[in-house]
């Protein structure tokens, strides 16, 4: 008997089985798709790393710190560089301003130039005491601070740091200046190029002291023998008559003539006193010397005077008898017009003037030195950010190398990179900070009393009268200048200090116990809240440890169109039914203000008020670092929100996505 056939019906569509070969081609290509992009990404942090090993060298471990300080001859360039670099530029600062009185008062450019070498021997003398009293480092700020007190040392401590950031954006401009004197054509891009050396200053300094000392001392030493060659040259063709006839500058007279009178002079003088800058950089940085640091800093100081002042006097001595005229157009410099004369525009005036450059850029790594160093003893004392303490992966204090950059390039850019624009600023910080500390020492031989301590406190006595006669000067003369913008700098940055230093005095109050007590007994369960955006992986690991918290746990959900949340609430009372699910309209579309509004109202419905509200957030984890820019960051947003109210504990879940 045959069987009854079933109705025909129409055939149904074949299911898909992932086992079928266009599947299998399909994960095959998913899979070498998903091994490229693994391999791109290896090979891109590969990249970084060798670039940052090319950039910053291979870190260094904190015991090592004792093997990177340097001798005195890598000293020199380090720490006396910007001293030194001031001879390429401070016989032209004192003459720009003699000469506006006819070229007849370029006859006072020696006595101008003695008065100002006498200066720095009483000024370098003063600081030799303050290297021995305080071989720790600190200079300025730290003899002021223990002698005359807090609010005079902070002054002394802005004003340094202010003229570090002077020095580095004159220093680059002057060193720019240099460079397009020898050639013209750079002239009209001096801010980029200035703007590019600052950044090489900022990667060289933050591979560390050791290796910026061997970066920077062959140009320093380079130029030292330079200056001194053309200044012996000069002085040999001008005993032997052999000097040619010197040819001024065009429309050098284009302003009206100044009567000469004391106020001029003086404003010559103060110009002429950016010489002196530069010498408590040393005082500042004895802690990167090698034992004895004292006397090693010592004998730097001594070898940095006495190189500054042969080059100094010998140059303006040669400027005065020639009667060399500063250039108005600041096109080229007076060591440029000086090398032309003596030595011709052959091989030795480029040899001048690319040793003058690359001095005078390098000076400012002095201030890249002195800077992140004082920033981090002011950090220690706790009137500066924590920040500035950090020591990067070659033990520079990173915070403050880049900081001085940034601020030295904001300069630059402002002042459109003009060496005369930015003096006016410069010498008025450096001389008040000079005169505080000297102030400070007369008090600390006082105090200390010891072998000579008279002839000591004498001195310091001298050197802070002297100083402070300096700074008088400068403020009468430059104020109008621009001087008036360091002294508004200066109370700025002591009342930030000041906020910063009672920020951390209230912060160590409120987080010290008095006493030790047992720790308190959680005697009612804790309300766990977890906020959801959907019913997915992340959220469930969340609510999984919320549980494990906690009995009290619950679920809020912010929307904007309640409409769109009845799938959520129907999945959620089928999966999680003891869970509860609040649901808060945002009309407004914020979903955080609501949400933290909500977290407030539990908080206030808690039977214990002080008893906190936990919020256990869950965030996936993209797998690979371009996969984060495609996302809104919206549990961070939140997190940092709930992190600002008291009484609510932060948790994150993350959930790690696969690559």
């Amino acid at each position: 008997m045959k069987r009854k056939q079933p109705p025909s019906r129409s055939p149904r569509p074949p299911r898909l089985n992932p086992d079928t070969t266009a599947f299998q081609e399909i994960g095959k290509g998913i899979l070498r798709a998903t091994a490229v992009g693994a391999r791109m990404e290896g090979t891109a942090r590969k990249a970084v790393r060798i670039l940052g090993k090319s950039l910053f060298g291979i870190p260094l471990a904190t015991a090592e710190e004792p093997a990177q300080r340097i001798g005195k001859l890598q000293a020199l360039p380090i720490l006396a560089s910007d001293n030194m670099s001031s001879s390429a530029y401070a016989t032209e600062e004192l003459t720009r301003m003699l000469v506006l009185a006819g070229a007849g008062a370029l006859a006072l450019t020696m006595p101008v130039t003695i008065a100002l070498v006498g200066v720095l021997a009483v000024v370098v003398i003063s600081y030799s005491q303050v290297v021995r009293a305080y071989p720790s480092g600190g200079g300025s700020y730290a003899a002021t601070k223990e002698n005359l007190g807090t609010l005079p040392s902070l002054v002394a401590g802005a004003a340094l740091l202010v003229d570090y950031i002077l020095t580095v954006a004159v220093s680059v401009a002057a060193g720019v200046a240099a460079l397009t004197s020898l050639a013209a054509d750079l002239f009209p891009y001096r801010v980029p190029i200035a703007i590019v050396i600052i950044a090489a200053l900022v990667v060289g300094n933050l591979r560390g002291i050791r290796e910026s000392a061997r970066i920077f001392s062959i140009p320093t030493y380079l130029y030292t023998f330079a200056l001194f060659g053309l200044v012996a040259y000069g002085l040999f063709r001008l005993t032997t008559g052999t000097m040619p006839e010197y040819h001024a500058p065009e429309n050098w007279l284009s302003t009206s003539v100044q009567p000469l009178g004391i106020f001029l002079i003086l404003r010559a003088f103060s110009s002429g006193a950016v010489a002196l800058t530069g010498v408590e950089a040393v005082s500042n940085g004895v802690r990167i010397l090698r034992p004895p640091a004292p006397r090693n800093a010592n004998i730097t100081l001594m070898w940095m005077a006495i190189i500054f002042s042969s080059l100094f006097l010998g140059i303006s001595f040669l400027s005065a008898k020639i009667g060399i005229i500063p250039d108005p157009t600041e096109q080229e410099t007076l060591v440029s017009q000086l090398a032309r004369l003596v030595a011709g525009t052959g091989w030795f005036h480029f040899i001048i003037q690319a040793a003058t450059a690359l001095i005078l850029v390098l000076a400012a790594n002095t201030a890249f030195v002195a800077f992140p160093r004082l920033s981090s003893i002011l950090a220690e004392d706790r009137f500066f950010p924590n920040q500035f303490l950090y020591r990067g992966r070659r033990l520079a204090f990173t915070t403050g190398i880049i900081a001085v950059g940034v601020l030295a390039g904001i300069l630059i850019v402002i002042f459109g990179g003009s060496v005369a624009a930015l003096i006016p600023l410069y010498t008025v910080g450096v001389f008040v900070a000079f005169t505080l500390s000297q102030a400070g020492m007369v008090r600390y031989w006082r105090r200390e009393k010891g072998k000579w301590w008279r002839w000591a406190a004498l001195l310091n006595g001298l050197g802070a009268i002297v100083t402070g006669i300096v700074a008088a000067d400068a403020v009468v003369a430059k104020f109008t200048h621009g001087a008036w913008i360091v002294f508004l700098l200066i109370p700025l940055l002591v009342w930030v200090m000041l906020i910063i230093h009672r920020h951390y005095v209230s912060l160590s109050q409120q987080l010290r116990l008095d006493r030790l007590s047992p720790l308190p007994r959680v005697t009612q369960p804790q309300i766990v809240l977890v906020p959801i955006g959907d019913l997915n992986k992340p959220v469930l690991g969340a609510l999984a440890y919320a549980r494990s918290l906690s009995p009290h746990v619950g679920a809020v959900h912010v929307t904007d169109a309640l409409k769109k949340v009845e799938p959520l609430r129907k999945r959620w009372e089928e999966w999680a039914q003891d869970i509860p699910l609040v649901i808060v309209e945002s009309p407004y579309r914020d979903w955080t203000g609501p949400l933290l509004q909500y977290v407030e109202s539990l908080s206030q419905q808690n039977e214990n008020k002080s008893a906190p509200v936990t919020v256990v957030v869950p965030e996936f984890v993209p797998g690979r670092w371009w996969e984060s820019l495609l996302h809104s960051y919206s549990a961070f947003r939140l997190k940092m929100a709930l992190m600002s109210r008291p009484n609510v504990v932060v948790i994150d879940i993350p959930y790690h996505l696969r690559k």
